[in-house]
């Protein structure tokens, strides 16, 4: 496993600068690159290049595993081929948070949700977790699939809006939202539950079920699941007719006018 140095800017729009010694790599998601040294070759792999994904049949298999999470088939494996230390930087798809995991700490396995990987040590395995439970996977938010970092070294999780992170005691439980959900250790028990009665489900605001956790293990939330956030982006966007013109509000043009946009 390859040791690297890193260091996080920004704040809603974060970036992590990675400081690769000679011979040192980085594995990335295609197209998260935001600059690097010269001296630093590129190559574009199937899978992860991990040792699980090495060969023909591996980097089929890893590539395969990347499509069922909704990733591209390919990740770029940025590699320290000059004498000296060269840095290169990967920044995040949308606002929020990068964080960095050290899964020697996690005992070598992490859970997290579809597309939050950013980049990681060379050696790092990406791979994917299926959820046990039917209920979890059909109501939990990602589904049944989700992405599972395997190895010893550093691995960037990024997250929409703030992160929190928390440590569940064993049998200690916690409800939440199930697109706030980001990462959790394989120990912590992860299943749905239904909010309550028909009229708080219809019109509480929630939706129909939370991801119920229970420990022990760490698990990380984001304030802002990047669906919440699409979702306002999209209904706050004018919409327009065939002929080109904003309709407003159902009131049209008067609608226009109460909203305070005489265009």
């Amino acid at each position: 496993m390859h040791v690297i140095d890193y260091r996080i800017s920004g704040d809603d729009m974060q970036f992590v600068e990675i400081e690769l010694d000679p011979n040192e790599a980085v594995v990335a998601e295609a197209g998260a690159m935001m600059f690097m040294d010269d001296g630093i070759e590129l190559q574009t792999i199937f899978g992860d290049g991990s040792e699980q994904n090495r060969g023909v049949l591996g980097s089929l298999l890893g590539a395969g595993t990347r499509i069922l999470t909704g990733e591209s088939l390919f990740m770029t494996v940025f590699h320290n081929r000059s004498a000296q230390k060269r840095r290169v930087a990967f920044g995040g798809p949308y606002p929020g948070k990068i964080m960095p995991i050290d899964l020697r700490q996690m005992g070598g396995e992490l859970i997290t949700q579809k597309n939050s990987f950013l980049c990681a040590a060379k050696g790092v395995n990406i791979s994917i977790a299926f959820q046990k439970r039917l209920g979890a996977g059909l109501f939990g938010g990602e589904g049944f699939i989700m992405q599972r970092l395997c190895g010893d070294g550093l691995a960037f999780v990024h997250a929409c809006g703030t992160l929190y992170e928390r440590t569940l005691a064993p049998g200690e439980g916690l409800r939440v939202d199930t697109g706030c959900l980001v990462a959790l250790q394989p120990s912590v028990d992860y299943d749905i539950e239904f909010v309550g009665g028909i009229k708080t489900a219809l019109f509480g605001g929630e939706g129909l079920f939370f991801a119920k956790l229970r420990g022990p293990g760490k698990i990380w939330l984001q304030s802002l699941p990047f669906s919440r956030l699409a979702g306002r982006i999209v209904a706050a966007a004018p919409q327009t007719d065939r002929g080109g013109k904003e309709e407003g509000s159902l009131l049209g043009g008067l609608g226009r006018v109460l909203d305070g946009d005489n265009r």
